[in-house]
Parts: C-alpha cells; sequence; structure tokens
C-alpha cells in the first residue's frame, strides 16, 4: 500500500505520525509525506495529524485518517501503533498531568499523571545525544523522573525538557538532581500573575544552587489583562530572567497587536535585556503603533 503522511504543523514534530510511519513501514508499505495537493495522488491511506484546533483545516478530507488534538480529544491510535517506541531522540517518559489548568486539554485528554517510559527508550546515538522531552509535567513522578535522569547520566546524552518544568515543585533536593544531568536552558511557566510568590521562590531556589538565569513561558491573552502581562515580563527582566511570550489562540479568539510587538520584545531575549517596554515602543520600528501602544500600557 501507498501510505500518506500529512502533518497540518510542518515546522513540529509529531510522534503519531512517526509511529505510524515505522508501523506501514514493518508492514511493507511505501510511506511518503503528503501535502493537500497530493491527496488524491494514488494514496491508499492518509494520516492528518494535527495538534492545534486553530491550524487551517480547509484541506482536510472525509477519506483522511484525522487525530490529534486539533480534531478532537477522543481519537487515540490502535494499540499496535501506539505501542511502539521510535526511538527518535523526542518523545515521552511520561503522560497526563496532575494539574488541572483551565487553559490546557492534557488533564482532559490523557487523564492523571503516569509513567509511560524511559531515556533509553527514546535515545538513538546515530542521530546525537540530544533527548527532547515532551513531557507535561514530569516532577510531579520524583522517583520515576530521578530514574531517567540517571539514565541520562549513563547514556551520557543532553536532555531538552522542551515542555518545561512545574516551578512549584522545586525543592533544593530536585534541582541537584537535575543540575546532575547534561541539559539544554531549563524552561518553567509564569502562567498568571497570582503565582508571583511561588515565582520569587524558585528563583531564589535555583539562584543559591548556581542556576542564575531560566526561560519563563508566560501566557497572554486568557484570563489576564494586557497589564497583568507586563507586570509579569518586567518582573522577570528585573529578576534577570529570559521570557517567551505565549499567546493563546483558540478558533474564536485572535488576540490584538500590542500581544505581537510584546512577544517582539521579549522573545527576543537580547533586546528583552538590552531595552525596556517603554524604550522598545519608542523604537523607529514602532512608529505606527507607539501612540496605541504607550497608552495600553499606562
Amino acid at each position: 500500500m501507498k501510505i500518506g503522511l500529512y502533518n497540518l504543523e510542518p515546522k513540529l514534530k509529531n510522534l503519531a505520525l512517526e509511529k505510524i510511519r515505522i508501523y506501514h513501514q514493518g508492514q511493507g508499505d511505501i510511506v511518503l509525506e503528503c501535502s493537500p495537493l497530493e491527496a488524491h495522488n494514488g494514496f491508499d491511506k492518509i494520516y492528518a495529524s494535527s495538534i492545534f484546533d486553530w491550524t487551517d483545516k480547509r484541506y482536510i478530507s472525509p477519506d483522511m485518517i484525522t487525530g490529534g488534538t486539533g480534531f478532537d480529544l477522543i481519537t487515540v491510535l490502535p494499540p499496535e501503533i501506539e505501542s511502539i517506541e521510535p526511538h527518535l531522540n523526542f518523545g515521552y517518559t511520561t503522560r497526563g498531568c496532575f494539574r488541572n489548568c483551565k487553559f490546557c486539554v492534557v488533564r482532559r485528554k490523557e487523564g492523571e499523571l503516569r509513567a509511560t517510559g524511559y531515556i533509553k527508550n527514546l535515545y538513538n546515538p546515530s542521530l546525537g545525544r540530544l533527548v527532547t522531552l515532551l513531557d507535561n509535567n514530569p516532577l510531579g513522578l520524583l522517583e520515576h523522573f530521578a530514574t531517567n535522569c540517571n539514565q541520562a547520566r549513563e547514556l551520557n546524552v543532553m536532555l531538552d525538557w522542551n515542555q518545561g518544568l512545574d516551578h512549584r515543585c522545586l525543592t533544593p533536593n530536585i534541582i541537584d538532581l537535575i543540575q546532575s544531568v547534561k541539559h539544554k536552558e531549563l524552561r518553567f511557566a509564569f502562567d498568571h500573575p497570582s503565582y508571583i510568590n511561588s515565582v520569587e521562590k524558585a528563583i531564589n531556589l535555583l539562584q543559591r544552587k548556581g542556576v542564575n538565569r531560566c526561560n519563563w513561558y508566560v501566557l497572554v491573552g486568557f484570563d489576564t489583562t494586557f497589564k497583568d502581562d507586563l507586570f509579569r515580563l518586567n518582573y522577570l527582566r528585573e529578576r534577570g530572567q529570559n521570557a517567551y511570550v505565549q499567546r493563546y489562540r483558540s478558533k474564536t479568539k485572535k488576540l490584538g497587536v500590542e500581544y505581537t510587538a510584546l512577544a517582539e520584545w521579549a522573545n527576543q531575549h537580547h533586546i528583552f535585556h538590552g531595552m525596556t517596554w517603554l524604550q522598545f515602543t519608542n523604537h523607529p520600528k514602532n512608529k505606527t503603533r507607539k501612540q496605541y501602544l504607550q497608552s495600553i500600557s499606562s
């Protein structure tokens, strides 16, 4: 058979499609990337996967097999495909979450936090030493987290906790454990101004352990005002932290130009640390939107 794989967010790695690829190749099938224009080019099956509900779905046809949170929270891979361990240096060691954040679908889609795998089952030395973990809250299972850190040290790999770690779970011992392995810049989340005390506690803990700068995801446009968002970014800047503005998007909600400007300022770390928000709004590139940006900030 000729199998097509259609990734609606091609800039992002899609684990489900990789499992499907491995399964069908094992069946002796021809597996190819598929664009919407090629949908009728002799494919026997086309699998389409999407992560975000706001991604353009106009090219999806009824004969495609669809899945992912961009379509629904119900569809799952058949057991014979889900059980495949791709060894592609990215994937999950846990699924689910013990938090229940309003903006996040993980708890509804995947249920309670549980252990599902190990670094050794993801790692492929032919693809390099970096292993990207997509876990949503691995610090909630500390023994399993420690086991994977031990494996990372034994395999001499570098870990990237891509989705971020829960700053509320940090303790001196956990920070020691994290520092015992090679890793990319640590990521955490500052999702709401009400977390200011726990964020401050986490930064103080990290800095006492010699981790002076981390990257903090800052959710904007969900249930906070622009001033709330600017408050969190200014706090992180004052504490010498990096920030990454995550603009909340859905099929029914599109954010204004002020959030685009906020991301342009904060997400480019040399600009974020090199100038204040007011200095950024006064920059010549913001000439046409300066008055609006300064009025909404005041």
